[in-house]
């Protein structure tokens, strides 16, 4: 059985650190990741905020690979000199946004957030048959809050945060739809998600210590 772990920036994610060395199969992370990993196959970054701290050295994810997202692309298309120095960081780009996270093009490209394309990217581009979520709080609690924002503030107040959970959940309800030949694993405190749960995804409950 093949597995991919994807590693959001939610408070949950603290659930995996008991895996990092003990895991099986490969591991995606999201922007920075809220712990110290390694063996990372491919930091996941879909904005331009990530791109732009990248490119003025606020931010640096030179011990990963990259699979950058559509406006990370266009960030690399109007910043050749920051492309060229980068480029053996790069594994791929991955542009391909659904249709499903809504229109026009440019919306839909921010509404599907890193954790969106990290997941579509695994479901689509590798022949596994579990995709592990952890630290994905955004599917089972209304919280929007990330290890990213504690390195790189975003507007977060609760008028934003709901609007933001309204675009988001919907898109995870058909990531899930689209590959339901693959199994999901979101791994949280409860079991309680705030979107109806397909069969292909399961939770699996843990306990803090």
């Amino acid at each position: 059985m093949k597995k991919i772990h994807i590693l959001g920036n939610g408070d949950n994610a603290a659930f995996f650190r008991p895996h990092i060395k003990e895991r099986d199969g490969k591991l995606m992370i999201c922007n920075i990741p809220p712990m110290e990993v390694e063996n990372v196959y491919a930091c996941a970054i879909v904005d331009f905020k990530m791109m732009k701290n990248l490119t003025n050295g606020n931010v640096n994810l030179d011990k990963y690979q990259w699979v950058l997202g559509n406006r990370p692309k266009i960030w690399m298309d109007k910043n050749p000199t920051f492309y060229i120095k980068h480029s053996h960081h790069i594994r791929e780009f991955y542009t391909d946004v659904p249709k499903y996270c809504g229109k026009p093009a440019a919306q839909a490209a921010t509404n599907f957030n890193c954790g969106h394309m990290a997941t579509h990217y695994s479901a689509r581009k590798h022949k596994c048959d579990e995709i592990h979520m952890w630290g994905f709080d955004s599917i089972m609690d209304h919280s929007m809050r990330s290890y990213t924002d504690t390195v790189l503030p975003s507007e977060r107040n609760n008028t934003n945060n709901y609007k933001l959970l309204e675009v988001w959940r919907p898109i995870w309800t058909n990531i899930f739809k689209e590959f339901s030949d693959k199994k999901f694993v979101i791994h949280h405190n409860h079991n309680n998600a705030k979107i109806k749960l397909p069969p292909n995804v399961g939770v699996e409950v843990h306990s803090k210590k």
